[in-house]
């Protein structure tokens, strides 16, 4: 079973709590929050998690509510958990990042979707499967 270091705990709580700057949440910090979110829940809490945290820290930022996507919030959360199910039980998403570095290419959902459907408007308001490939889904 992977598990979340103590050190991925307070980052996932910090940024719950909006105590993350907006210029240091990159696509990177992105796959760590997933990561410690699928450790503690399922895919749909995980997803739903993220989305609310992902919103209230757009709130607190004072940045537009459209710059949320769900599909891309999904997508990546489905991606996770995919490499999670995959790879060897980690102690950290920094152990997790490192053995699967293709989820550190913030372009691989293009692998998935066509530009059109990925950016579309209804895209970024609800979830959408993908046109290319699917994204497995484990749990």
């Amino acid at each position: 079973m992977h598990r979340a270091s103590a050190e991925d705990e307070r980052f996932a709580r910090a940024f719950e709590a909006c105590a993350i700057s907006p210029e240091t949440f990159d696509h990177p910090a992105h796959v760590r929050l997933a990561y410690v979110f699928l450790c503690e829940h399922d895919v749909d809490t995980a997803a739903g998690r993220m989305r609310e945290a992902l919103l209230r820290f757009l709130a607190h930022a004072g940045i537009d509510a459209n710059k949320y996507h769900e599909t891309m919030t999904r997508a990546w959360i489905l991606a996770v958990a995919h490499f999670m199910a995959e790879s060897m039980p980690g102690t950290s998403a920094a152990a997790f990042m490192e053995a699967n570095p293709r989820l550190l290419d913030s372009k691989v959902m293009l692998t998935h979707y066509s530009v059109e459907l990925l950016f579309s408007p209804a895209a970024r308001r609800s979830f959408v499967q993908p046109d290319i490939q699917s994204i497995p889904e484990h749990g």
